[in-house]
């Protein structure tokens, strides 16, 4: 039986999804919707006890957390080679990266938040946009600094940490320019360009969350 991927398009759920295509793995994908009730059901919520995505059901267990599976699936699968097991001299700077993309996710929920979930102007918050949108700025510098010196996050080629740092990019560009930032847009582009993100993007979905290009915040 095939693995089975609950999935919203462009959620965080897309890292998982993108991993599996870069690993080779055929994945049986649930579509749900951010905007109803679905993740609330409790079929789902037994799935995922905080309802929300990913929820992967693979090798009889379900797994919900993203850098959970992210890990889970390379040491399962080191054959893929996505992973950087001990003793591998990577290995500290693999898991800095991996747990760094929730540094960035955390940025972006925040500003999702303010933008797209609170729906009202009386509930938002342009001070907490600007605010976040400078934060989102200076984690990508971060990215900036490191991609500047080579092509992907590790020097030794691409992992499933730029899976998940990748995804925390394609969001933040819709909040930050990445012509302020010319290396973490280069390394969009190559992110792009692979035919594993292709893939994925393609089963991804509708946008339902992101519907614009760009989210300017607001002046006072």
């Amino acid at each position: 039986m095939k693995p089975r991927l609950h999935h919203v398009a462009q959620a965080r759920s897309f890292r998982t999804l993108w991993l599996m295509h870069e690993m080779g793995l055929e994945v049986e994908v649930v579509h749900h919707s951010f905007f109803d009730r679905s993740l609330r059901d409790p079929d789902y919520l037994a799935l995922s006890p905080a309802g929300r995505v990913p929820a992967l059901e693979i090798d009889g267990r379900v797994l919900f957390e993203s850098g959970a599976i992210t890990e889970y699936l390379c040491e399962t699968r080191p054959e893929a080679g996505l992973g950087r097991l001990p003793p591998d001299a990577e290995r500290l700077e693999w898991l800095e990266w991996l747990h760094f993309a929730e540094t960035i996710g955390q940025h972006i929920a925040n500003l999702t938040q303010q933008h797209i979930v609170l729906r009202e102007d009386q509930m938002r918050s342009p001070t907490v946009m600007r605010l976040e949108a400078k934060r989102l700025e200076k984690v990508l510098e971060v990215v900036e600094r490191v991609v500047a010196r080579h092509d992907w996050l590790l020097p030794s080629g691409f992992s499933a940490v730029d899976t998940n740092v990748g995804y925390g990019v394609e969001i933040a560009r819709r909040f930050v320019p990445l012509d302020w930032l010319p290396n973490v847009k280069a390394y969009h582009a190559r992110l792009a360009r692979r035919p594993a993100f292709r893939a994925a993007l393609a089963e991804d979905g509708e946008s339902q969350i992101y519907t614009r290009d760009f989210y300017e915040a607001p002046d006072d």
